[in-house]
């Protein structure tokens, strides 16, 4: 998936000779959590609204240099690991280089999240299960095999908590055979944490609930 697309690159770090005063006035006018910072045309990091507005006003960034938060993505990082980064700083803005460490511009948190919602696993129908098991006894592989085994498509899954040397797993699938699945992964030791049909589904049985209901007060 190419992400060069995404970049945006309307604003040029700023300066360390800026005044923090500088920095809050463009913070009224943005939505950003951060803007980059750049020292003698590199840059070395960002900082924060919630830190600028609690700073003096006649400093320059010069002088709180304490406050640049080290963040930044590659051009080449996919869309996963920028998510993480996004996840990890708290940012809605992340500053992207290129190989040299040359600034090329930022991601904004709104475009990475909408491809992950047009992946399979948010944008394809399907039932969804959070099945849990010993850090050490659950592997992938076998999940994949309990569910395949089934004649079931595997549209994802991922590590979504670990707790107390236990790990959930949250799995999606085809919108079919969910009890036959629970059944299999409780033979393999695994347990169902919880287990639904898509939105689509259950307002499908919503609707036959309610012509069933009218029909018998009939």
């Amino acid at each position: 998936m190419l992400l060069n697309q995404y970049i945006i690159n309307d604003i040029n770090p700023f300066d360390i000779d800026t005044s923090i005063l500088e920095l809050q006035g463009v913070f009224n006018q943005l939505t950003y959590s951060h803007v980059p910072i750049k020292k003698d045309g590199v840059f070395i990091g960002c900082l924060s609204e919630n830190d600028v507005y609690c700073l003096e006003p006649d400093q320059s960034i010069g002088e709180i240099l304490y406050a640049i938060e080290e963040f930044f993505v590659k051009n080449n990082s996919t869309w996963l690991n920028i998510l993480g980064e996004f996840a990890s700083n708290d940012c809605n803005i992340m500053p992207v280089l290129d190989q040299k460490n040359n600034y090329l511009g930022y991601y904004q948190l709104v475009d990475i999240i909408s491809i992950f919602n047009k992946t399979p696993f948010f944008s394809q129908t399907g039932g969804v299960i959070v099945i849990e098991k010993a850090y050490n006894d659950y592997s992938m592989s076998e999940i994949s095999q309990i569910i395949e085994s089934n004649n079931i498509k595997l549209l994802g899954l991922f590590v979504s908590a670990q707790n107390n040397g236990m790990t959930q797993i949250t799995i999606k699938i085809e919108n079919s055979g969910l009890s036959a699945v629970f059944e299999a992964f409780r033979r393999y030791g695994y347990n169902i944490i919880s287990g639904h049909e898509d939105d689509e589904f259950l307002n499908t049985l919503k609707d036959r609930s309610n012509y069933l209901d009218r029909y018998l007060n009939l």
